[in-house]
């Protein structure tokens, strides 16, 4: 008899019996002779159930855990802006540089760096990186801010951010200092016959003092408003005649910033050649921030020719100190009109040259301050003064020059007006 024949009916029943009640509404496994056998509910099971059923395990696990949902994914670190902007023309040399990042940096990252090197400092809050120079870059340079990527790269804070994934470069190049900067400072320092104040600046009981625009002490601060000057106004100290004040341009060159460039380079140890160069502007943006004024005052001298009653006037400080009888060239050796700063001073000369008849000259000259190439105010013995009598020079007693003399410093501005001989 087989197997099969060997199982009644009524095993078969309680076979049966015991698999239903084993199943009731879930699945099991049974294993008979080896083989294995899926027993299910007598309910109708789905896809989505079987699909539920085989994931169970992986969505429960084997403990009470919630189950953990997934986020989306972390943003790599990236390069939001850098400013200057790639590409920028005219740009503060003296402000500072910021690259800002789509997320906090780690505190120990890499930062950018700057070329050329100059000094000063990183700092990064956030997700911004700042540099502040000590001393700002000079005009027309193209500048270079390098941002690392890959290994040793910038490193967000969140470890999912990870390393800023390229290196990058942005260049942009730096303006030029300003003139009404130049101006203003000279101003401050006693080189030019004005005063200047920021906007805001003056006191009343209404309204309080501001601080000083620009921090004297601040170095770097001189720098950024040399080439973005802040605004405000000039005035012009009381006293100096109409004939000095009228040459005045404001932002734009003209001779009375010759005269005080000129003096400030001679007073600075600097080539006295006028020219507002980059070693001048060094040297002037750290007399800004020391308060280095002009030790000798702001001097102007006035020589009026004619056919008679020929003078010089000057002016120091505001106050005029001479007006005195002076002779001026004759028509064969004239003295030119025009505003001119002197450029060499010496307290004796023998003056050599050729007189009109051709013979020559040797004479000595005191207390001498050339101011137009051969044209010099000086000191000379004359039986009178007050009309047409030199070789092109502005002549007055010896006494009356000595007394003079001092106040015509380099770059002291020098005006001959009237008709020429």
């Amino acid at each position: 008899m087989s197997f099969l024949g060997s199982v009644g009916q009524g095993s078969v029943a309680l076979f049966r019996h015991r698999g239903i009640a084993a199943t009731a509404g879930a699945a099991v496994l049974v294993l008979i002779a080896g083989g294995t056998f899926a027993a299910v509910s007598s309910q109708r099971v789905g896809h989505d159930s079987l699909a539920n059923a085989s994931d169970s395990k992986q969505l429960t696990g084997t403990s009470n855990e919630p189950r953990k949902v997934a986020g989306p994914p972390a943003a790599l670190l990236r390069v939001v802006s850098v400013t200057p902007a790639g590409g920028t023309h005219g740009a503060n040399g003296g402000a500072p540089v910021t690259v800002t990042f789509s997320s906090a940096l780690a505190p120990n990252s890499p930062l950018p760096t700057l070329s050329p090197k100059i000094s000063g400092s990183w700092q990064v809050a956030g997700d911004t990186a700042t540099f502040t120079p000590s001393y700002g870059f000079l005009p027309g340079t193209n500048v270079t801010v390098r941002i690392p990527g890959g290994n040793g790269g910038v490193q967000g804070a969140a470890a999912a951010t990870g390393t800023l994934k390229t290196s990058q470069s942005v260049s942009f190049t730096t303006g030029s200092f300003s003139t009404l900067r130049m101006q203003q400072v000279l101003a401050q320092l006693g080189y030019l016959p004005l005063d200047w104040a920021p906007d805001g600046s003056t006191a009343s009981p209404a309204v309080p003092a501001r601080e000083p625009t620009v921090p004297a002490g601040d170095l770097n601060a001189q720098v950024s408003a040399a080439y973005a000057p802040p605004s405000g106004t000039f005035s012009f100290q009381p006293g100096y005649p109409g004939r000095l004040t009228g040459q005045w341009r404001t932002g734009s060159d003209n001779m009375l910033d010759q005269g005080a460039i000129r003096a400030f380079q001679y007073n600075q140890g600097l080539t006295m050649d006028g020219v507002a160069g980059p070693q001048f502007w060094s040297y002037l943006l750290k007399a800004a921030a020391h308060d280095q004024r002009n030790p000798n005052g702001y001097s102007y001298a006035l020589a009026t020719q004619g056919s008679s009653n020929e003078s010089l006037q000057v002016w120091h400080n505001g106050n005029r100190i001479l007006n005195t009888p002076v002779n001026t060239g004759i028509p064969q050796s004239p003295t030119a009109d025009g505003t001119f700063p002197v450029y060499e001073r010496l307290q004796f000369q023998i003056m050599k040259g050729t007189n009109p008849d051709g013979s020559k000259y040797a004479d000595p000259v005191s207390w001498i301050a050339y101011f137009n190439g051969g044209d010099a105010v000086h000191g000379f013995y004359r039986y009178s003064y007050g009309w047409y009598q030199s070789l092109g020079c502005v002549e007055l007693p010896p006494t009356t020059a000595q007394y003079i003399w001092p106040y015509l410093t380099y770059g002291t501005l020098v005006t001959v007006q009237g008709p020429v001989a």
